[in-house]
Formats: C-alpha cells, structure tokens, sequence
C-alpha cells in the first residue's frame, strides 16, 4: 500500500519490467528456446544455406539478412516499449521475443559467416555484456530490475538483454559443439546451473540482483541448446522437428503462459 504521506511519485517506484516470479522464468526459457529456432527458421529455412554442405565458418549470407530483420523489428520493439508509460506484459514479451531471435542470428553471423568461432564470440560476448552491466552500474548506480523505471535505465536493460542474449547462443554452441558435450549435455549443464542459482536464492544471502542476472543469462544458452535439440538433424543429436511448426508450437505456449501466469509490474521496497 502506497504511504500518502511520500512525496514520490508511482513512476519512483513502479517499474515497466515485471516482476520476477516462477512464470517470468517459464516465460523466458520458452521465448529462448523460440530465438533460437525462430532464428534459424529465417536464416536456414527461408533464406536457405548458400551450399548444402556449408561448414560452421562459411559464408552465409542468410545471417547477415536475418541479423537485419531482427534487429528492425526489435529495435522498434524497444521504442514502443520506452515509449509506454507503464508495463505492458505484451510489448514487454514481444520486446524479450525479438530480442532472442536477433541474438541468435547475431551469433551466427559473428561465429560463423565472420570466423571467430563459437569461443571467440562467447569470449567478445561476455566481455560486452560485463562491460554494459558495470557501465549501466557506475551510471545509475543500481542494475536491479526495479530500477527500470526511466529512459537511461531502459536502454541499459535492453543493452544488457541483446548481449546476454547473443551470448547465449554463442555459448550454447560452445558447449555442444566445441566441447563435444551434445545438446542433451548442453542441457544437462545450463539446467544444473540454472538449479544452483536458484539452490543460492533460496539458502544464502548473496545479493538478489547478481543473482537475477545470472539466472538470466543461463536461460539463453539453455533455450538455445533445447532448439537446437529440436531442429538439428538426427546425425547431429537432434530430433530434426520442422524449424516452422516448432517456432508456432513455442509461439502459442508463450502466449498461452503470458494468460495464465499473473504479469504484474516489478516495484520498489519500501
């Protein structure tokens, strides 16, 4: 309940981030799994491999489109987002949405068709995504969700978010492929992490706010490692599901979990 006796205003203490509850992580981890086969569903089904045998560094102009595309339409995501009053859950999530499918063709772009390979890219990826959290710290003062309740805040959240979501499928890829772990193993691994930062919530003190991002950024590699387990072909450890009805199937589910799970806006303590 709001003291009327404050001077501060619902904009002080009202941010246009939700809230973190069981049904943002749900949320999260199937808006991931989304980017990543949304993504490849443009760059390698619509726009197709420049040659059917393509190796992971080869020139691929399909990532590069796909980049552009994505990155329009989440760039105008985050206009209307900064330009909304107040949290709206389906600018926010159709925001969260472009941001994963343009990570996801960022990475690749960078990776592959760019030559760095899965290591130099999480590498680059991390160092940017450090960089921006600290930026965002030493400017604001706090990079806690709650805080994101004015212009300045807003555009370092969503910086963060396009970093940790090109990290995401950079390290990903990193895991399964570079290390030789598999998805199945991928999974195994970012699912094991994800359940020690919540083991670390709920029995220790460490600070909420490191511990946010670190779940968040988890979510990206996990989602990634899942779609990949979906649409990769059989000889690659995949299920080989259509890139197409896999993207609508996860559409759905997100849309149906925004309705039945409460989308309240994250606030202030007082």
């Amino acid at each position: 309940m709001i003291d009327a006796n404050r001077k501060d205003t619902l904009t002080d203490w009202i941010a246009k981030v939700p809230a973190i509850t069981l049904g943002f992580w749900i949320i999260k981890i199937l808006a991931t799994t989304l980017g990543e086969i949304g993504g490849d569903a443009v760059t390698m089904s619509w726009l197709g491999e420049t040659t059917p045998n393509a190796s992971a560094t080869a020139w691929h102009p399909g990532y590069l489109i796909g980049t552009g595309i994505f990155a329009a339409v989440f760039a105008a995501a985050v206009a209307l987002q900064i330009r909304t009053p107040r949290f709206n859950r389906w600018l926010y999530w159709f925001a969260i949405v472009a941001s994963t499918t343009v990570g996801t063709t960022l990475a690749d772009f960078a990776d592959r068709s760019l030559g760095i390979g899965y290591t130099g890219g999480s590498t680059l990826l991390l160092a940017l995504l450090l960089a921006t959290l600290f930026t965002w710290y030493r400017s604001t003062g706090t990079i806690a969700v709650d805080s994101v309740r004015d212009t300045r805040s807003e555009l370092f959240y969503w910086l963060t978010i396009t970093f940790s979501q090109t990290l995401g499928t950079a390290l990903g890829d990193w895991v399964a492929d570079t290390q030789g772990l598999g998805y199945t193993g991928g999974m195994a691994i970012f699912g094991g992490l994800l359940l020690l930062v919540a083991f670390l919530y709920f029995t220790t003190k460490i600070s909420r706010t490191a511990l946010f991002w670190s779940a968040f950024v988890l979510t990206r590699p996990l989602g990634a490692v899942v779609g990949d387990f979906m649409d990769k072909p059989h000889a690659k450890g995949g299920l080989e599901l259509s890139r197409y009805s896999g993207s609508l199937a996860l559409l759905a589910a997100i849309v149906l979990c925004i309705l039945i799970f409460p989308q309240r806006a994250a606030t202030k303590a007082h």
